[in-house]
């Protein structure tokens, strides 16, 4: 009986702890969720610096901009751009994801992470203070699938790493949703939804939108990480996403290799 008494005592007290542990292993979600989605990946880091980790954009092209300890760095008037023939899936329903450490927010009207039509002027990015002071918004051709997102968010230091995030989902109006840091500062529904397809994308970063011969808007920033998500992501995957969380194993081909990093 005291036997028993023990691994009744012993049962009620793991199942006590399940219960409590649980909701904390269900709200870590995997940081590599839905990994097989991305049709562009750039960590910046040493040996992959303008590689698209999934093949299908070409390298990266500094125009001014640098690679510094493993970050894109963006100034006024020094940007880059993706050249060359995008060779990946259709993109329409997408997820923009971005982290980067601001070093003057009076540099305004730039991206951090955009996607353009190379045959027209139709392009969706994470744009900084173009309409707003100090605030990220959804930027896009003609303010198509603009709106100010409400409440926002108002950057009022440097130097601290953050994450930007925007779904898209097709519908009669674009359902845009943009996150800072995992959280929702906003949501709207607007404009036609566009499609990228093969030969007919680029990607930039410290413009707003433009072509090799530049474009508006600039940046001074640090990018440590962009990933592009063929898929629109939830709240609660956004919230999970972690900076470098996707280890890459590059060959003469850059083939790519997917594994959880320890957490920084």
């Amino acid at each position: 009986m005291r036997k028993l008494g023990y691994y009744l005592r012993f049962f009620a007290t793991f199942s006590l702890l399940i219960l409590v542990l649980y909701p904390l292993f269900t709200q870590a979600a995997d940081p590599g969720v839905k990994k097989d989605e991305l049709v562009g990946h750039w960590t910046f880091e040493k040996g992959v610096e303008l590689k698209d980790l999934t093949g299908n954009f070409p390298d990266v092209k500094l125009m001014g901009a640098k690679i510094s300890k493993g970050a894109l760095d963006v100034d006024s008037g020094k940007w880059a751009i993706t050249v060359g023939e995008y060779k990946g899936p259709d993109i329409t329903d997408k997820t923009l994801v971005s982290w980067a450490t601001m070093q003057d927010i009076s540099v305004t009207k730039g991206s951090i992470l955009c996607i353009d039509k190379i045959s027209g002027d139709h392009f969706d990015s994470i744009v900084y203070a173009e309409r707003q002071p100090n605030q990220w918004m959804p930027g896009s051709s003609h303010f198509r699938r603009t709106d100010d997102p409400k409440p926002g968010f108002k950057e009022t230091k440097t130097g601290i790493e953050i994450m930007i995030a925007i779904s898209y989902k097709e519908a009669k109006a674009t359902e845009v949703k943009i996150y800072r840091n995992g959280e929702k500062i906003g949501g709207y529904e607007k404009g036609p939804t566009i499609t990228w397809t093969a030969d007919d994308a680029e990607v930039m970063w410290g413009k707003r939108h433009g072509n090799v011969g530049g474009g508006p808007g600039d940046l001074d920033c640090l990018i440590h990480e962009s990933r592009i998500y063929g898929v629109v992501l939830t709240e609660k995957e956004i919230k999970s996403l972690k900076l470098g969380s996707l280890a890459v194993q590059a060959s003469d081909k850059l083939s790519t290799k997917w594994a959880l990093m320890k957490e920084k």
